[in-house]
């Protein structure tokens, strides 16, 4: 791992994207964005291609972006208007940056290598291999209005949350989570398929086990951070109190990493014949969950009103920007994706506080430029139309 940036003397240090660059991404043909290391406003009306953006960057991330999608999909397409919103498919997606760095510009650049389902990735011009090497060089942490019910929804929505806060800690997570989840996708096929050979399933969960420990250590290490950072709270916004839930999790602080790598690995084998039944495995992280209460209260983050949730959703990625920022030395790039329309003026300015005070650069979305009136003289504003991008 490279060595970590220390803080600028006199205030939090500073990672911004300043030069964003698509080819062939969504409805963008062709775009270059000059910015500097403030906040980001990207105004418009719905369907102008503000999320777009937002998902681009997320890109520059381990992960499949913030909207989940197939490799391919972020393709842009050709129809009869040429909008690149529908027809037949362009060319293989590309997103590079340069990154404003404490020690000096950085570019990155990732994208689908051409007739492939491969990403490829390169970091100043010389490819990589892994996404490891994304997550090494920066965090980013997205809040979509897909994610205002992540608290009532199911685990899955949680652990994702949680695994991309991990990443900013754990660079390397990225890279154990996707061991374990190939690990069990194809146990579960040959268990499925009626395989019971000994040696063919006990390689898959012995990497399920060693794999999915080091999965669940990282978790457990991280949720311990954030609770600390939430507990503290923030100004206008709820205190949190973050633990995990789950067997493994619950194994890790009876007994040491090895114990129980070497229990799940006991119990995946015997668990055999249940899994098959069921389709997929019952003992593992990925039946991890995180458990968020509202500290003052004490009320699970899931009894509060849709208002309460956002709240608290936003108090824990301000908390996780926080504890990186005390951690590693830079907090992440926050990709805000219609928040700041759904809190009240004085969470708005609490919001933009902070972001000042963490040294955060923000990219926010909207299609009302008055809400973010908070910011003037302390974000870059732009205009977003029909896939073309204007300063303002």
């Amino acid at each position: 791992m490279p060595a970590q940036p220390l803080p600028i003397p006199g205030g939090p240090a500073k990672l911004a994207l300043v030069r964003l660059s698509l080819s062939d991404f969504r409805c963008y043909r062709r775009l270059r964005l000059e910015c500097g290391p403030e906040p980001v406003v990207l105004t418009g009306a719905n369907g102008a291609g503000k999320t777009n953006l937002l998902e681009a960057v997320s890109f520059l991330a381990p992960g499949r972006g913030l909207r989940r999608a197939s490799l391919a999909e972020p393709d842009r397409r050709h129809g009869p208007a040429d909008d690149g919103r529908s027809g037949e498919p362009g060319g293989s997606w590309a997103v590079a940056a340069v990154l404003a760095t404490p020690s000096g510009p950085l570019a990155i650049g990732t994208g689908r290598e051409a007739g492939t389902e491969r990403r490829a990735v390169r970091i100043d011009g010389v490819p990589r291999s892994g996404q490891k090497d994304l997550a090494e060089r920066l965090s980013v942490v997205w809040l979509t209005p897909e994610m205002d019910r992540i608290f009532v929804e199911a685990p899955k929505s949680r652990r994702r949350l949680l695994d991309r806060l991990v990443y900013g800690f754990h660079p390397e997570h990225a890279a154990a989570l996707s061991a374990y989840e190939h690990c069990q996708r194809e146990r579960t096929r040959l268990l499925g398929e009626g395989v019971r050979d000994d040696a063919w399933l006990g390689a898959l969960e012995d990497g399920m086990a060693r794999h999915g420990i080091a999965v669940a250590a990282a978790r457990r290490v991280t949720v311990e951070r954030l609770d600390r950072s939430a507990r503290a709270g923030w100004p206008q916004f709820p205190r949190a109190t973050l633990a995990l839930t789950g067997d493994v999790d619950r194994w890790l602080e009876a007994m040491p990493a090895v114990d129980a790598e070497e229990r799940l690995r006991g119990g995946l084998k015997a668990a055999r014949d249940g899994d098959a039944a069921l389709g997929k495995a019952q003992l593992g992280p990925h039946r991890s969950d995180l458990a968020v209460r509202e500290t003052t209260r004490g009320l699970a983050a899931s009894e509060g009103s849709t208002g309460e949730q956002k709240a608290l959703l936003l108090s824990i990625v301000l908390a996780h920007a926080r504890a990186l920022a005390a951690e590693r030395g830079l907090p992440p790039i926050l990709l805000l994706d219609e928040v700041a329309a759904h809190l009240d003026r004085s969470r708005r300015a609490a919001l933009f506080d902070a972001l000042h005070d963490l040294g955060c650069q923000a990219w926010l979305t909207g299609t009302d430029e008055e809400v973010f009136g908070g910011l003037a003289g302390r974000a870059r504003f732009f205009r977003v139309f029909d896939a073309t991008v204007t300063p303002r």
